[in-house]
C-alpha cells in the first residue's frame, strides 16, 4: 500500500493521540506466561481473614426497668432453684439482643473463627497498548515503552515478586476471591485500593449471568447457552450449591477481602436488586459493621421499569456504599445540572434590567445576555431585625417574620439590583449563573440500562462514573472483581484513575479487552502538562468551575458603594435628560402611543411591563429609575429615543461594574464531572496488561499428593485439606485415564485413533508430571509404550510452564498427548514452536461435559468424542513491494465445545485476531488488532478527524496485516481468539 498523502494543514495523527500515564506509580513484576518456568515464586502463606464474632453495641432502652432486675436474679441464682416466674424473665433478658442475619454454614464459619484464601500466583498474558495501534495503522513506529513494559534484563526478570516497575492497568482472568487475595498479600496492595466497585449477581437466576458467546448477548434455559468454561461455572455453583445460603457466603468472603484492600479513605460500593438488597446490607453491616454505612442510593434502570406480571414494575435497582474508616471518609460532592424551565428559577432579567415571569414564548424570543434568577424570602421566622423600609415610594415591612439581614445591607442589595418588589413584600434574586447546581442526593432518576450493550448484564456507565467522582482523585486505584464488559475499568480510564478488574469468564474478559483497547476519551488537561503525549493524571485534572454568590457577599460588601455612588449620580443625569425630553411629546403622540397599548392589550390580553412603559407614557409626572422604559418605539420623538437608549447603556454599564468586585468575593466550585478538555486531541486508553491466575500444579507422587509450588508456610491443620484435594484429584485422574483408554483421540475430518493400553503412572508413585503412558492400536511398539499423556487442571488452562515440563519429562516418548479443558495462548505457541524431531505433541481438548464441575448441566453423549485434537492457527507470512512484512491469518481449527468438534474455519469466522510484529519471547505485546466481524475502530478512526486516518484503520476490519518492518527480534507472533473466548497463538520467525 503506497505511503499516505496528508492534507496540507493537518496536524499528524500521532501527534493528536495521548493516553495517560502513571508515572509516579509502581507495581509489582510479575512473571510473564512464557517466564514462569524460569524463575522462582515466592511462596506466601494462605491468607486468613478472621470473623468478628461481636455484635455492634445498640443502645437499648426498657421504660419498665426489667434490665435492672436481672442483677437480683442472678444472685438468687446462685443460692437456689428459679421460680417460674424468674425463668420466664431470664428467657425474655435472652431475646432482647441485637438481630443478627444467618445462614447455612455461617455457624460453623464463625466457630472455624477465620475464612482461609490461597493467594495465587499471577502471569501476564499480554501486553495491550491502544495508542500503539494507532502509531501502527498510520504507518509508524511502535516502541516498546508504550506498552509500558519494564524491559528488564534477565536476571531481574526472573526474579518474580520482587521489583518494583512501571504502572500498567490490569485484566485478569480468574476468580475474584483469590485475584484479590494475591493482590494484597502478593503484591502488597492492602489498604492501597481507593474504590471497589462490585456488582455481584443479583441473587435471582442462575443463568442470567452467563454469557457463552461474544458475539450474543440472549441468553436462554437451553443447553447450547450454558458457558463451556468449568471454571466459571464452578464459581456460580458455588454461589449457588444451597441457594441464598451460598450466595451469601459467597459474597461476604468477597467483602471480607476488599476490606482488606480498602484505603482508610476508601469506599466500596455494591450494586444489588430489590431482591436482595436487604440481605446485603446487613451482611455489609456484619462485615463493615453499621457505622461504616454511607448511603443506600437507588437509581432508575428504565424510563418505566421492568415488565412483571405481578404487583409493580421495578424501576430501581440499588448501590450499597460503605466505607472503610468512616472518620477519613473521602467524599465529594457532586452536582445535578439545573435547568431554566425548573421550578425553582422560574424568573429572567433582560440586559436592559426587564423583570419577568419565564414561559416558554419569553424563553423562544429573549435576547442574549438574559439571566435566570429565582426568588428566595429575606425573612425568616425569628429571631432578626424589625423595621420599616421604604422603596420605590413604598414601604414594607416583614410581617409577622422578621428580617434576615440589617436595614443598610438591603439597602444596598436593593440598589445593586439584587433584590426586588413581588408584590406586596421584598424579596432576593438568586441567579442561575452565581448558583452552584443542586447537590446530588441517593435518588438518582432519569438512568436507563446501558446504551449499546455488549454483555448480557451491563451498568450503566453513569451510575459508576458518580461513584467514582464522589470517592476518588485522578491518579488513585479503583478495583472491580465482577468485571463484566469492562464498565467501571472504562469509567476509570475516561477520568484519569488507575484500575484493576477481574472475571472468571474469558467471554467478558475478550469483551472488556475490545471496549477498552477501541474506546476514544476526550482528553482532560492535567495541570502543568501542556504538550505531554502522555500526561500523568495524578497531578491533578483542571475542572470547569461554578460560583457561589451569597446574599451577603452582595448585601454586605461596602466595596460596593463607591461603585453605586458614582453610577446612579451618572443614571440620576441620564434620568433628568429623558424627562426633559418626555415634556416635549406632543399630546398627539401621546395619544398615538396608547392607541398602540390598546390594540396590544386586544391582541394579547394583557400588557407586559415593557409594553406599558413603552406606549404609556407619563402625562403629569416624570420618569422615576423605577419606570424608565427598557426599549424605545422607533415614532417616539429622536430626543426620548436617544435619551432613554443613553440611560439603558449606562444601567448595563453599572450592572458589569458591579460584576467584577462580586465575582471577586464568590466562592468557586469545581465540578468533578466536568474536566476541562482539550480540543483537537484525541485520548485512548493507557497500556494494560491481560492476566491469569497460574493453577495450582497439582499432582500424585509416591508421596500422595505433590504440590508443584510447596508452601513451607502449611502446618499440620491443613493435612485434612491435603487428604481431601488428594483424594478430590485422584478421583479426576482415574477419570480422565478411564475415559482417554476407551475413547482415544478424535483427529480433524473424524479421523480417530484408539489405544491399546493406556497405564496411569500416577497410582505407580512415578507421576509428578506425566499421568499416563499408552500405545496406539496397531502399532508394534515391542512392549514398549510410546505415548506419554498429560491432563490439564480441573479448573484453569493447560499453562505454558506446564507443557514445557510436560516436553521435558517425555524425552523416551515418540508421541505427547496433553488434554485439557481450555489452554493458555502461550501454551498453544510452544507446542507449535517445539520442534523435537522425535517427539510430536497432540494437543486435544476435553469434552465440556466429562468435568466433574459440569455434573448435571449438560446432557450426557456417551457415544460422541471425548478428546479433540486441535491444530494452530493458519497464517502466511510475506514481503510486499516495498520490502516490508505482511501477516495474513488464512484460517483457525475452532473447537465447539457445545457439538464437540474441530471444524477448519476461515478467518473471518472468528472473534479477533491480534499480532505483535517484534515478539520479544517473553510476553505478547498487541501491535495491531483485528476485529473481522465488525468495524470495532470506527470511533478512534472517526475522532481523528482525517478521512485518510479512517482509511487506516479499514485494515483493522480484515484478515491481513498493515505492513509493518522487522523489529530487533526479527519473529513475529499471531494471537487469534474464537467466539468463546478461546485463545491460539503461533510464533514464526522472520527469515530473509
Amino acid at each position: 500500500m503506497p505511503p499516505r498523502k496528508r492534507r496540507s494543514g493537518d496536524l499528524p495523527a500521532e501527534h493528536r493521540t495521548v493516553d495517560y500515564r502513571h508515572a509516579a506509580e509502581k507495581r509489582t513484576n510479575i512473571p510473564p506466561a512464557r517466564m514462569a518456568g524460569e524463575g522462582t515464586v515466592p511462596q506466601v502463606p494462605k491468607a486468613r481473614y478472621s470473623y468478628s464474632p461481636h455484635l455492634s453495641p445498640t443502645l437499648q432502652f426498657d421504660p419498665a426497668g426489667e434490665p435492672d432486675k436481672l442483677e437480683e436474679l442472678v444472685a438468687r441464682a446462685t443460692k437456689g432453684p428459679l421460680s417460674a416466674a424468674d425463668a420466664g424473665r431470664l428467657r425474655a433478658a435472652l431475646r432482647m439482643r441485637e438481630p443478627t442475619l444467618e445462614w447455612a454454614g455461617k455457624r460453623e464459619q464463625r466457630e472455624k473463627g477465620f475464612l482461609e484464601v490461597d493467594p495465587v500466583a499471577l502471569h501476564i498474558h499480554e501486553r495491550v497498548s491502544a495508542r500503539a495501534i494507532v502509531r501502527a495503522a498510520l504507518r509508524e513506529d511502535v516502541q516498546r515503552d508504550l506498552f509500558a513494559d519494564p524491559q528488564q534484563p534477565y536476571q531481574e526478570a526472573v526474579q518474580f515478586y520482587r521489583h518494583d516497575v512501571d504502572w500498567a492497568n490490569r485484566l485478569i482472568l480468574g476468580d475474584s476471591l483469590q485475584v484479590m487475595s494475591s493482590l494484597a498479600r502478593r503484591e502488597s496492595l492492602a489498604g492501597k485500593v481507593q474504590m471497589i466497585y462490585m456488582d455481584p449477581p443479583y441473587g435471582v437466576q442462575f443463568r442470567s449471568n452467563f454469557q457463552p458467546m461474544a458475539s450474543n448477548r440472549s441468553v436462554g434455559e437451553s443447553e447450547e447457552d450454558i458457558p463451556r468454561e468449568p471454571e466459571m461455572v464452578r464459581a456460580y455453583r458455588d454461589t449457588w450449591r444451597l441457594g441464598v445460603h451460598s450466595y451469601l457466603a459467597y459474597l461476604r468472603e468477597r467483602f471480607l477481602v476488599a476490606r482488606e484492600l480498602l484505603n482508610d479513605t476508601g469506599s466500596i460500593f455494591v450494586q444489588i436488586s430489590d431482591d436482595r438488597v436487604h440481605l446485603v446490607r446487613q451482611l455489609l453491616d456484619d462485615v463493615f459493621t453499621p457505622s461504616h454505612f454511607v448511603s443506600e442510593i437507588a437509581f432508575t434502570k428504565g424510563p418505566g421499569g421492568l415488565e412483571t406480571k405481578e404487583a409493580l414494575a421495578a424501576r430501581f435497582d440499588y448501590l450499597l456504599w460503605y466505607c472503610k474508616e468512616p472518620t477519613k471518609l473521602k467524599a465529594y460532592k457532586l452536582f445535578e445540572a439545573d435547568e431554566v424551565d425548573s421550578e425553582k428559577f422560574t424568573w429572567f432579567e433582560t440586559p436592559e434590567g426587564y423583570v419577568g415571569r419565564l414561559t416558554t414564548a419569553d424563553r423562544d424570543a429573549l435576547p442574549e445576555g438574559t439571566r435566570f434568577f429565582a426568588d428566595e424570602s429575606l425573612t425568616k421566622p425569628g429571631p432578626g431585625a424589625k423595621y420599616d423600609f421604604e422603596w420605590q415610594g413604598r414601604t414594607f415591612d416583614s410581617g409577622r417574620r422578621w428580617w434576615g439581614t440589617p436595614k443598610p445591607a438591603l439597602h444596598r442589595a436593593l440598589r445593586a439590583d439584587r433584590a426586588f418588589i413581588v408584590g406586596n413584600t421584598i424579596r432576593r434574586k438568586k441567579y442561575l449563573d452565581e448558583s452552584p447546581p443542586k447537590l446530588l442526593d441517593n435518588l438518582w432518576g432519569g438512568l436507563s440500562g446501558a446504551s449499546n450493550p455488549v454483555y448480557v448484564v451491563q451498568t450503566n456507565a453513569e451510575v459508576v462514573k458518580r461513584c467514582l467522582l464522589m470517592t476518588t482523585d485522578p491518579g488513585e486505584l479503583v478495583l472491580d472483581p465482577t468485571c463484566g464488559s469492562g464498565t467501571t475499568a472504562f469509567v476509570a480510564e475516561q477520568f484519569g484513575r488507575r484500575w484493576v478488574t477481574m472475571d472468571t469468564s474469558r467471554v467478558a474478559v475478550f469483551l472488556a479487552r475490545q471496549r477498552l483497547l477501541t474506546a476514544s476519551f476526550d482528553h482532560f488537561r492535567v495541570q502543568g502538562s501542556a504538550g505531554d503525549m502522555a500526561p500523568d493524571p495524578g497531578k491533578g485534572l483542571e475542572y470547569r468551575k461554578t460560583s457561589n454568590v451569597t446574599f451577603s457577599a452582595v448585601s454586605q460588601n461596602a466595596a460596593l458603594d463607591r461603585i453605586l455612588d458614582e453610577w446612579e449620580s451618572r443614571l440620576d443625569e441620564a434620568l433628568s435628560r429623558c424627562n426633559r425630553a418626555l415634556q416635549k411629546v406632543t399630546s398627539e403622540k401621546r395619544a398615538k402611543m396608547l392607541k398602540k397599548a390598546e390594540q396590544a392589550g386586544r391582541s394579547a390580553g394583557a400588557l407586559s411591563e415593557a409594553d406599558k412603559r413603552r406606549w404609556q407614557l407619563p402625562d403629569s409626572v416624570q420618569f422615576q429609575h423605577w419606570t424608565v422604559p427598557f426599549d424605545v418605539d422607533p415614532e417616539w420623538p429622536t430626543d426620548l429615543q436617544t435619551a432613554v437608549e443613553h440611560y439603558r447603556r449606562l444601567y448595563r454599564g453599572k450592572v458589569e461594574a458591579l460584576s467584577v468586585p462580586i465575582a471577586a468575593t464568590a466562592k468557586s466550585i469545581d465540578l468533578r464531572d466536568k474536566p476541562v478538555i482539550v480540543r483537537g486531541v484525541v485520548r485512548v486508553s493507557g497500556p494494560f496488561t491481560v492476566e491469569g491466575v497460574h493453577p495450582e500444579e497439582l499432582s500424585l507422587g509416591e508421596d500422595g499428593l505433590f504440590d508443584g509450588t510447596p508452601n513451607e508456610f502449611e502446618k499440620e491443620e491443613h493435612a485434612l485439606a491435603a487428604a481431601a484435594q488428594q483424594k478430590n484429584l485422584q478421583a479426576y485422574l482415574e477419570r480422565m485415564v478411564r475415559l482417554i483408554r476407551q475413547d482415544g483421540l478424535t483427529f480433524l475430518n473424524n479421523q480417530r485413533r484408539r489405544f491399546a493400553h493406556v497405564e496411569p503412572l500416577f497410582t505407580q508413585g512415578i507421576g509428578d508430571v506425566l499421568d499416563a503412558e499408552g500405545t496406539w492400536e496397531g502399532v508394534d511398539g515391542g512392549g514398549a509404550h510410546e505415548v506419554a499423556i498429560g491432563f490439564g487442571p480441573q479448573y484453569g488452562p493447560v499453562t505454558a510452564l506446564q507443557i514445557e515440563e510436560l516436553i521435558r519429562a517425555s524425552k523416551r516418548y515418540s508421541e505427547l498427548v496433553i488434554a485439557g479443558f481450555s489452554f493458555d495462548a502461550d501454551a498453544t505457541s510452544i507446542i507449535q514452536q517445539h520442534s523435537h524431531p522425535k517427539l510430536r505433541i497432540h494437543q486435544a481438548y476435553i469434552r465440556p461435559d466429562v468435568n466433574p464441575g459440569m455434573d448435571g448441566l449438560l446432557k450426557e453423549t456417551p457415544n460422541s468424542q471425548l478428546f479433540t485434537v486441535f491444530g494452530s492457527p493458519e497464517i502466511e507470512v510475506r514481503r510486499d513491494e516495498e520490502g516490508k512484512w505482511v501477516v495474513e491469518l488464512k484460517g483457525v481449527d475452532i473447537y465447539d465445545p457445545v457439538a464437540n468438534t474441530v471444524r477448519s474455519s476461515g478467518a473471518d469466522k472468528v472473534a479477533a485476531w491480534f499480532l505483535d510484529s517484534d515478539f520479544d519471547g517473553r510476553c505478547f505485546a498487541t501491535t495491531q488488532a483485528f476485529f473481522p466481524d465488525h468495524d470495532a475502530w470506527e470511533k478512534i478512526a472517526k475522532a481523528l478527524g482525517s478521512s485518510a486516518d479512517v482509511e487506516a484503520f479499514e485494515a483493522f476490519e480484515g484478515t491481513e496485516s498493515v505492513p509493518f518492518a522487522a523489529g530487533m527480534h526479527k519473529r513475529i507472533a499471531v494471537k487469534v481468539i474464537d467466539p468463546r473466548g478461546n485463545e491460539v497463538m503461533a510464533v514464526r520467525a522472520l527469515e530473509g
